[in-house]
Formats: structure tokens, sequence, C-alpha cells
């Protein structure tokens, strides 16, 4: 059974900076690729950032792009989330998500990925 555990969630001042971390227990390997969504209180989840399994093409939304950093540690099983001039606009429940199997593909929708987290919240106080 596959499990993804969020942490480094927290309140932060704008232009403050968090590093989340998503732990995945049921699998190894490079063979997926993982993403990190986030949902804002009464908006839909949107897509923040993606890496593909191998960890060589990542994917950003345009909103984050310059601010964000995604990246994973696949003997760690973990991916990461550095997020530096942080907005009160970012301020939401953050998600990690595996998918199927991605070695190169970077996925953006949230119908591709299968598991998911429980999310950690990330409040950004202006």
């Amino acid at each position: 059974q596959v499990q993804l555990v969020e942490s480094g969630g927290g309140l932060v001042q704008a232009g403050g900076s968090l590093r989340l971390s998503c732990a995945a227990s049921g699998r190894t390997g490079s063979n997926y690729a993982m993403g990190w969504f986030r949902q804002a209180p009464g908006k839909e989840r949107e897509f923040v950032a993606a890496i593909s399994g191998s960890g060589s093409n990542l994917a950003y939304a345009d909103s984050v792009k310059g601010r964000f950093t995604i990246s994973r540690d696949n003997a760690k099983n973990t991916v990461y989330l550095q997020m530096n001039s942080l907005k009160p606009e970012d301020t939401a429940v953050y998600y990690c998500a595996t998918d199927r199997s991605s070695y190169y593909y970077t996925p953006t929708m949230i119908k591709e990925y299968i598991y998911w987290g429980q999310g950690t919240q990330v409040t950004v106080s202006s």
C-alpha cells in the first residue's frame, strides 16, 4: 500500500521561505513522477510543480516559476518543494501525489495522479 506523508508546512511572513517534504512508503525506485498541488479555501485544487521519475524533467505553474523549486531524492523516496519569496496568495493546503509510472514525463493534471497525501497547511501572512 502506497502512503504519502507531507511535512514542513506552517505560518510564515510574506517574503519568507518554507521547505515541504513528502515521503513515500510502499514505492521504491525512480519510475514514477511526483507532483505538488495546492488548494486554497473556496478554490479548486491546482497544480504547483512536478518532477519526472528520472528527476531530469520539471514543470511549474506560472504563478510559482522562479520562486518554487521541486526536487527529489530517490534513495529516500522523498520529494521536496522549496518555496521562496512567499506571498499571501500562496496560502493553501499543499498536497503531494504520485502517478502510476513516468520516468521522463511530468504530469500536470490531477487525473494523472493516483496516490495522494493528506496535505500540509501553508499560511503566508502579509
